[in-house]
């Protein structure tokens, strides 16, 4: 079997073909970004091995375009980290860096047994909740920063002034605002601030319709996951979108494995422990935390399993991975075709 290891470019990726048995390397091969060289690089490594899988950097907008491509010519595809990728590096034999370097670091993350990476596939709905819920995560970062300065100017106009937390994102506390800056001196702060309050109303209003055309989404793509506790649309949506198909995962092992919440052994001799692992999906792995708080503050049977984890002697925070590991298997059940049917116990990983 051929690992084809891409290192990943705006103009140009770097092929190096390494065998998955010894992690020899048997060629290497640099095209231009565009459909003749995709064709080239595809012709060229079907002549090297029939039995092939290609690891491509997981740059996603750099290599969107030729994961695309292969997978639409039936190409077997997974993504490496650049974590992963920077430490086969930094294990190489070949010191400094280079195309050819990082493609050949690409190709050993792969080989070197990281086979919980899930092949990719052509997207679907979840590719289009990631760019939704992206989009709206960088509207509301603006809008908060928008938000402090025109906080800070009209404390400058007004000291006296008290506003409640998030006022000037309701309609109620705007207009009052925006009526007491038309009737100032229009100096240059109060201008600046017309001008801030108008642009916060306009992302305001951005972030609303984008969180109704994501709410639709959800229950277009996964209405199940609104019938349980902890989940929102905003939540499911990033779920689905950092998921992205859970066809791509075998097993709910697999996917625990890729989001990082499955425990990593570090056991020695008559020592029998394990550590928390600090790798895979982080954005997967943050969400899952984040259902798990909220299940764990208002819903009775989580509350009771996290109570039985404390009474077998775990803390606090080993109750609370082994929650989210319960969940991420709950997670691949309700997303596997076709859907449970009504009255699925809500939470039977934890019962």
């Amino acid at each position: 079997m051929m690992v084809l290891g891409a290192d990943m470019h705006k103009r140009s990726h770097t092929i190096a073909a390494v065998v998955a048995t010894t992690g020899e390397l048997v060629e290497d091969r640099t095209i231009g970004v565009s459909e003749e060289g995709f064709l080239e690089l595809l012709d060229w490594a079907r002549a090297l091995d029939e039995e092939r899988v290609w690891a491509l950097e997981d740059y996603r907008h750099v290599s969107g375009s030729f994961e695309r491509f292969l997978i639409g010519h039936g190409e077997r595809v997974v993504r490496v980290a650049t974590k992963l990728m920077s430490d086969a590096r930094r294990a190489g034999r070949e010191r400094g860096k280079s195309d050819r370097i990082d493609a050949l670091a690409v190709a050993a993350a792969l080989r070197e047994g990281v086979e919980h990476l899930p092949s990719e596939q052509l997207a679907g709905v979840e590719l289009d909740l990631r760019l939704l819920i992206d989009h709206r995560e960088r509207l509301i970062r603006s809008r908060v920063a928008l938000n402090n300065d025109l906080q800070w100017h009209l404390h400058d106009l007004w000291p006296e002034l008290k506003l409640p937390v998030s006022a000037l994102f309701s309609k109620k506390w705007s207009t009052k605002v925006s009526r007491r800056l038309a009737a100032a001196e229009q100096t240059a702060r109060v201008r600046i601030a017309r001008d801030e309050l108008r642009r916060l109303r306009e992302l305001t209003a951005a972030t609303h319709g984008l969180e109704t055309e994501i709410a639709e989404l959800v229950g277009q793509a996964a209405p199940q996951l609104l019938e349980e506790p902890g989940f929102g649309p905003l939540t499911a949506a990033k779920l689905l979108g950092e998921v992205a198909g859970i066809e791509r995962f075998a097993t709910e092992a697999k996917l625990a494995r890729a989001a990082g919440v499955a425990p990593v052994p570090v056991s020695s001799g008559k020592t029998n422990r394990h550590r928390l692992d600090r790798g895979g999906n982080r954005q997967l792995n943050t969400t899952i935390h984040r259902i798990a708080l909220t299940r764990a503050r208002c819903h009775p049977e989580t509350q009771d399993y996290i109570a039985r984890k404390r009474a077998e002697g775990k803390t606090g925070l080993e109750a609370m991975r082994c929650l989210k590991r319960h969940l991420t298997r709950r997670i691949w059940h309700l997303l596997q075709p076709p859907h449970p049917i009504a009255g699925t116990p809500p939470s039977p990983s934890i019962s």
